[in-house]
């Protein structure tokens, strides 16, 4: 006897779910957030608390394109896309603005910005004029200036204006020297050319050198702090040596770290074919070991 339930027709098939936009995304945000029936831990959060995954994600973004992970880049994106709607919706909540004005404020921006793109027929025939840049800049200042005002945020009227405001103190220490060096350079604060800056460079690890000699100072405390001022001073005209060179030090830093992980790996491998870990070698066995490594790789790379 054929069982009942199998008789049944078959329920039917959920039909596929419409693809999510940014207004589901904004929805989710806004039902985490509500209080009670939303997510304990988003509801704690604040600017200064999600700022730092803010800051996480870029970092991500960034590293899946290093990587040329388009699939990890699709995520990666969604993960800083919802950074911006969850600072949007905690501004919402406290009155400043929602994310359909962020969008206007940057729609706006890069219309404005471009008018040999957006503006009329005569300023498309004009092109990227010289001096236009800065004149718009200087516009967008003062309307956020005034935008602040309005907040009821008060500015310093003994702060006079500095050719190095709007660099953020809070971006990565070598990205932020470039900005402040390249602020500089625009009125006429540089080197002229990359000679100057090696004089420096060997100038500061002389000074570096000079604070790490015995009894340079009796004080171990202050002797810390002279010694990590120069290798400060030693690492800001090290961006400036990139700048010079046009390369991006924060690249080429990411790119070192990367090929000491792989040469290390590497270096860790041999030492297992050995039945070894690198705690029982020592420094001249994994010296030997690494410049090994360093052969292959310059080998199979042709170099």
């Amino acid at each position: 006897m054929t069982d009942a339930a199998s008789q049944a027709p078959a329920p039917p098939t959920a039909p596929p779910l419409a693809r999510r936009t940014l207004a589901d995304l904004v929805a989710v945000m806004a039902a985490l957030r509500t209080p009670v029936t939303g997510c304990p831990w988003d509801l704690e959060q604040s600017f200064a608390t999600i700022a730092p995954y803010t800051i996480e994600e870029a970092y991500e973004v960034a590293d899946a394109i290093a990587r040329g992970d388009r699939v990890d880049l699709k995520e990666e994106l969604g993960d800083l896309l919802l950074q911006v709607v969850y600072h949007a919706r905690l501004a919402e909540e406290e009155g400043a603005f929602a994310l359909p004005d962020v969008v206007e404020t940057i729609t706006a921006k890069m219309i404005r910005r471009h008018p040999h793109v957006f503006g009329d027929a005569a300023a498309r025939s004009a092109g990227a004029a010289k001096g236009w840049w800065e004149k718009i800049k200087a516009e967008e200042k003062a309307e956020k200036a005034h935008a602040r005002e309005s907040f009821g945020i008060v500015a310093d009227s003994a702060a006079a204006p500095s050719a190095l405001d709007d660099v953020p103190a809070a971006m990565p220490a070598l990205t932020r020297a470039i900005k402040l060096q390249d602020k500089a350079a625009r009125v006429g604060f540089d080197w002229p050319s990359i000679a100057p800056v090696f004089d420096k460079l060997r100038e500061e690890i002389g000074e570096l050198e000079a604070e790490l000699q015995p009894r340079a100072h009796s004080d171990p405390a202050h002797a810390k702090t002279r010694i990590a001022e120069e290798f400060g001073d030693l690492m800001f005209v090290m961006a400036n040596l990139a700048r010079h060179l046009e390369l991006d030090p924060e690249a080429t830093l990411r790119a070192a770290n990367d090929k000491f992980h792989r040469r290390f790996r590497g270096v860790e491998a041999r030492l297992a074919a050995l039945d070894k870990k690198p705690a029982q070698s020592d420094l001249a066995e994994m010296d030997a070991l690494w410049d090994d490594v360093k052969r292959a790789e310059k080998s199979a790379s042709g170099g």
